[in-house]
């Protein structure tokens, strides 16, 4: 019987969380609600940001949980075409009888990428930041070979955030990256364009990834 993938673990405890406490910030495993949507800011600001962005881009939210972005981004009165993509079949099902009018997928986007079609962008947010019972080797594995797939996902630019190495101290759950091997992948993989945000007061950082120079 082949082994299931070690970062399958990481979506089950996601359920567990939803399973606790409901659709709200805790079932998605954030501890505070002020500090969700300043990430959801940031992440937006990817777009906000691009001044080569189309008039009303597409967006795939990827590991999408609950939607909780969708909900920010029409708070925000945006103009953006969203769809929402996670591994776990409960999330999924959920966002679709949220959000009836919204496309969401249900992939592994690493055993079947070409389930995906290309958007404008692609954020993740969350994704990569809680490690949980992985070892750091398996998430770091996880993250490089991710990266590269996703951003061939979007046409303009991409958003992920992970645990800063700026900290008094670290925990063994979370995944703290730091920049210089990060901004080596980026540069060698990925992109030249990129810009890094540390400047939001969490500990953690945002790396945007676009496809061309933003100005």
């Amino acid at each position: 019987m082949k082994k299931k993938p070690s970062y399958l673990s990481i979506s089950k405890h996601y359920e567990t969380c939803f399973d606790k406490h409901g659709d709200n910030y805790l079932g998605v495993d954030w501890p505070k609600k002020e500090d969700v949507e300043k990430r959801y800011r940031v992440m937006l600001d990817l777009v906000k940001h691009d001044n080569n962005k189309p008039p009303i881009p597409s967006l795939l939210d990827f590991g999408c949980g609950l939607g909780h972005f969708y909900d920010f981004i029409i708070s925000q009165k945006e103009k953006i075409t969203y769809s929402g993509l996670d591994i776990s079949n409960k999330f999924i099902a959920h966002c679709k009888e949220k959000f009836s009018n919204n496309t969401f997928y249900c992939v592994d986007i690493l055993s079947e990428p070409n389930e995906i079609p290309v958007f404008d962008y692609l954020i993740m947010n969350g994704v990569f930041t809680e490690k949980l019972s992985l070892s750091n080797d398996e998430m770091t594995s996880y993250f490089y070979k991710m990266l590269p797939i996703a951003f061939n996902k979007c046409s303009h630019g991409m958003a992920f955030n992970v645990m800063s190495k700026l900290v008094d101290w670290e925990r063994d759950d979370l995944f703290h990256v730091p920049f210089d091997h990060l901004t080596n992948i980026i540069s060698n993989q990925l992109s030249r364009h990129f810009v890094i945000r540390h400047d939001y007061g969490l500990y953690e950082y945002t790396v945007y990834v676009y496809k061309k120079p933003n100005f």
